[in-house]
C-alpha cells in the first residue's frame, strides 16, 4: 500500500503529464476520472484505484495545489455518488455515477415533508408500482439546490401495510419532469436557499431503485451519515495564478453552487467576529462577556478536535460513526453561543439590517440564522437520540407507531 506521500508524487506526476488549460472544464474531468484520480478510494471497476480513504483528498490537494480543478461540491458528490458507490446496482452505477462525477448531472435530496422531518421514517410521499415504473405523488420541503437540480435522491412509501421503517423505497428522479414543481422558500434572513417540491404522478422507473424496493430505509441512513459529516460542504480551491478555460468554467460552476450557501457562515454564529466586535464596541474589558466568548471558543476548539478525530476515522477507511453527531451538536451549541454573545454586545442595534457600522446587517443575519443550524441536517433531538440509543445503549424512545401497519399510524 503506497503512503500518503507516494501518492501525492504520483497525482502530481500525473497533473503535469495530462494538464491542459484550454480543455473544457467536462473534458478535464472526463480525463480526472479515467485516470482513477477522482475518488481514488473507490474500486478500479468504478473509476478509482482501490486505495484507502485518505487517497481521496490527498489527490484533490495535490490536483489544487499544482493549479487545477478537482471534482464538482454539492450533493450530487457528498451524497448521491457515494450512497450509489455503496448500495446501487452495477447498472445505476454505468448510468449515473460518472456523470455526478464530472458534474453533468446537479443532484438534490428529496428527504423530508412537512410532517415528516425529524421523523424521517415517517414520511408520505407515496411511491405506486405501475408496469415498469413507479408513480410518485406527495410533497418534499427543505429541498437544497432543487430549482436547478438534472435529479433527486428520493425516498417514499411503497408498502403501507408494512411498519413505519420498513415499505420505503430509495428511488433516483429524473426532476426535469413537468409533474415535478419546484417553488422557492422566502427565508426570515431573505435568502431562498431552501425549496419546496411537488409530486404529482411523476414517474421513476423501477430499475432506478437504489438497493431493493422496500428497504429504502438502511439506504437512507447511509446517506444521512455522509450528510453528517464534516467535510458534507467542502469549499472550491484553485490557485490564484491558475487560468485557462477550465479554470474559468470550475470558477463559474463553484461561483453559482455558492449562491445558494452565501449566508452559511452566519448560521455557524460567526465567532470570528465576537472579538472585533466586542472591541469596536469598547466591550473588551467588560468581564462577564470576556468569559462568554471564551466559553465560545473553548467549544470550538473541542469540536475542531473531534473533527479532527472523525477525519482520521475517515482516513483509515472506516465507516461514518459517531462523530458526525456530536459534531452537529456541538455546531448547534457554539452558534447558539455566539448567538448569545452577539446579542450582549450589540444591544438593540444588533436588530439593524442596516446600521452605521457596515458589520451591522452581518450581526442582523447572524441573530436570524442561527435557529437554522439547529434544524438543517437532523434537529438536535435526534441527534442526542441517536447518540444516546447507538452509543450509550440506552433504551429507544417510547412510540406507539412501533409494530404495527403504517396505513394504522395515526
Amino acid at each position: 500500500m503506497p503512503t500518503e506521500q507516494e501518492v501525492d508524487a504520483e497525482v502530481r506526476r500525473w497533473f503535469h503529464e495530462t494538464w491542459d488549460p484550454d480543455l473544457t472544464l467536462l473534458q478535464w474531468r472526463d480525463r480526472l476520472v479515467d485516470s482513477g484520480w477522482a475518488v481514488p478510494s473507490w474500486s478500479k471497476a468504478w473509476f478509482g484505484r482501490d486505495l484507502p480513504a485518505w487517497a481521496d483528498k490527498v489527490a484533490h490537494d495535490a490536483i489544487r495545489d499544482e493549479g487545477g480543478v478537482a471534482v464538482p461540491m454539492g450533493s450530487g458528490m457528498n451524497l448521491a455518488a457515494p450512497t450509489m458507490y455503496d448500495h446501487a446496482s452495477d447498472e445505476l452505477k454505468a448510468k449515473y455515477l460518472r456523470q455526478t462525477v464530472t458534474g453533468e448531472l446537479k443532484w438534490c435530496q428529496l428527504f423530508s415533508e412537512p410532517v415528516a422531518g425529524s421523523d424521517l421514517a415517517g414520511l408520505k410521499t407515496s411511491a405506486v408500482r405501475d408496469g415498469d415504473d413507479w408513480i410518485i405523488n406527495g410533497q418534499k420541503v427543505w429541498n437544497t439546490s432543487a430549482h436547478h437540480a438534472d435529479m433527486g435522491i428520493l425516498v417514499a412509501r411503497s408498502d403501507w401495510d408494512a411498519v413505519k421503517h420498513a415499505g420505503i423505497t430509495y428511488f433516483l428522479i429524473d426532476m426535469r419532469q413537468d409533474a415535478i414543481e419546484v417553488r422557492p422558500i422566502k427565508q426570515m434572513n431573505y435568502h431562498s436557499s431552501f425549496n419546496e417540491v411537488f409530486l404529482t404522478d411523476a414517474t421513476v422507473p423501477n430499475d432506478n431503485i437504489v438497493g431493493e424496493a422496500g428497504n429504502g430505509w438502511m439506504v437512507a441512513r447511509g446517506t444521512l451519515a455522509h450528510e453528517r459529516k464534516f467535510s458534507s460542504r467542502s469549499a472550491f480551491h484553485v490557485r490564484d495564478d491558475a487560468s485557462g478555460r477550465v479554470i474559468d468554467e470550475g470558477r463559474h460552476e463553484a461561483a453559482e453552487h455558492e449562491k445558494t450557501y452565501v449566508w452559511y457562515p452566519q448560521r455557524t454564529g460567526r465567532i470570528d467576529l465576537v472579538t472585533p466586535q466586542a472591541k469596536a464596541k469598547g466591550r473588551l474589558a467588560d468581564p462577564v462577556l470576556r468569559q462568554e466568548a471564551m466559553r465560545g471558543h473553548s467549544m470550538q476548539q473541542a469540536a475542531q478536535i473531534t473533527a479532527e478525530r472523525a477525519k482520521a476515522a475517515r482516513e483509515l477507511g472506516r465507516p461514518p460513526g459517531s462523530e458526525g453527531s456530536i459534531g452537529k451538536l456541538s455546531v448547534s451549541e457554539i452558534s447558539r453561543q455566539c448567538n448569545a454573545t452577539h446579542t450582549s454586545i450589540a444591544g438593540a442595534q444588533g436588530m439593524l439590517a442596516e446600521g452605521p457600522d457596515p458589520l451591522d446587517s452581518v450581526i442582523a443575519e447572524v441573530l436570524i440564522s442561527t435557529p437554522a443550524q439547529s434544524i438543517a441536517g437532523g434537529t438536535d433531538q435526534i441527534q442526542r437520540n441517536i447518540l444516546g440509543e447507538n452509543i450509550l445503549g440506552l433504551p429507544k424512545e417510547p412510540a406507539v407507531d412501533r409494530g404495527i401497519p403504517f396505513r394504522d399510524v395515526g
